[in-house]
């Protein structure tokens, strides 16, 4: 029996943000909320010890790259990922659709949905292989790990999320590139369509599923698929695919959907930067997933609060391989109560990092995790006390 609810407990009056919470069979999510990704069952860097530590509320993994390795049967009969992953949260998962994007166009385009999303300033990089084809009937992706084709169409991405066990899935559906035309988007938001009235027919009842709205940066593909996905009946609704060339076309995107949405979850498919959150949970969105806080950590960058020099204009972080920390005793941000900034300076995690010790990744990403929710508690609060516009002004310097 599927166990899936949600409930919209305060919204803001002077924006669309507003607080509420998913109820699901393996608990429940306060939203607004940031989903960190486990994309091979594992958020990088950290165990599921380290996630309770965290209180994290809930993660999503990648159905494709699971179903390559270790395969989903496999974690069928090994208890699904809740036993695998020894983690008693719940789970959501993607469906493949965004792997269309990022082994097809993605790699031709040079362009992810993690540092170069918008086209807008990226720099020209030579094309690479693309790994997709793409039918109506499904996608053939070719593997990064054999060099093999394999073909997934609805029905497959539906049995690979019901042998994951997880409790939110996605439908079957095509992300398409920002430099894709409006004859290629409306081509595969029309797959799109066809795609998740399949999705319903064939996912796992026991599960919740999302349809995902595309259409990409055009207005009346938006506003089609907005009224077709919605008339589905799908738990909660994903919006998807290309958010235009720049942050501010992302956010016309949303102020094209969201007035158009019921009271069912509204979730954000990668994205998950700081003003982002702000942005996105001002117009309306309650979930988001993304890379970002991990993959930032990895690479050197760590998050500070404005009250300890975080703003715009630095994104909220600061490189700790800098020479400037190489004898600083402070913690990451002093004002931070993760266990990394109450055991370790500064100076010790630029030594790490710069001598590439392993130890660092950890305690990097549990800061940048730790900083992540502690900004999304504040979000909810303020939704509750109907203080968002002046949080949002703090952090952002605008209302």
């Amino acid at each position: 029996m599927k166990e899936f609810n949600f409930t919209v407990l305060k919204g803001d009056k002077k924006s669309r943000a507003r607080r509420g919470v998913i109820k699901t069979r393996c608990g429940c999510i306060d939203t607004p909320y940031f989903v960190p990704v486990a994309t091979m069952a594992s958020v990088r860097a950290l165990g599921s010890d380290d996630l309770a530590a965290l209180n994290v509320q809930c993660i999503l993994a990648n159905a494709y790259y699971l179903h390559l390795k270790p395969g989903d049967e496999l974690i069928k009969k090994l208890g699904g990922l809740h036993k695998f992953m020894a983690l008693d949260r719940p789970i959501f998962s993607d469906s493949a659709g965004f792997q269309a994007f990022s082994l097809g166009f993605g790699r031709e385009h040079n362009i992810s949905k993690i540092g170069s999303i918008f086209p807008e300033g990226r720099e020209t990089a030579d094309k690479r292989e693309n790994l997709t084809k793409i039918t109506d009937e499904g996608i053939y992706f070719k593997s990064p790990y054999q060099g093999s084709w394999r073909f997934l169409d609805a029905k497959g991405s539906m049995k690979i999320q019901s042998n994951l066990g997880s409790d939110i899935i996605m439908a079957f559906d095509e992300c398409t590139s920002p430099l894709s035309d409006y004859d290629y988007t409306k081509k595969a938001m029309v797959r799109t369509h066809e795609w998740a009235t399949r999705s319903l027919k064939y996912h796992d009842k026991k599960q919740a599923i999302y349809g995902i709205i595309q259409g990409g940066w055009f207005e009346d593909l938006r506003q089609e698929s907005t009224e077709f996905i919605t008339s589905l009946p799908f738990e909660g609704i994903a919006i998807g695919g290309s958010l235009g060339n720049s942050k501010s076309d992302m956010h016309q995107v949303l102020e094209w959907v969201i007035p158009n949405l019921d009271d069912r979850p509204r979730h954000l498919l990668g994205i998950g930067e700081i003003d982002d959150v702000f942005e996105c949970v001002e117009r309306g969105i309650d979930t988001f997933d993304c890379v970002a806080p991990t993959r930032l950590a990895r690479r050197g960058n760590v998050f500070i609060s404005p009250e300890s020099g975080g703003k715009p204009e630095n994104k909220f972080r600061i490189s700790i391989k800098s020479p400037r920390y190489k004898e600083d005793k402070k913690p990451i941000d002093p004002g931070c109560n993760c266990p990394t900034c109450q055991k370790y300076s500064r100076a010790y995690l630029r030594h790490l990092y710069t001598v590439n010790e392993l130890s660092y990744f950890r305690l990097a990403s549990v800061h940048n995790l730790y900083f992540m929710f502690g900004l999304m508690e504040q979000i909810r609060v303020s939704i509750t006390n109907g203080t968002f516009s002046r949080l949002k002004k703090k952090w952002l310097k605008k209302s």
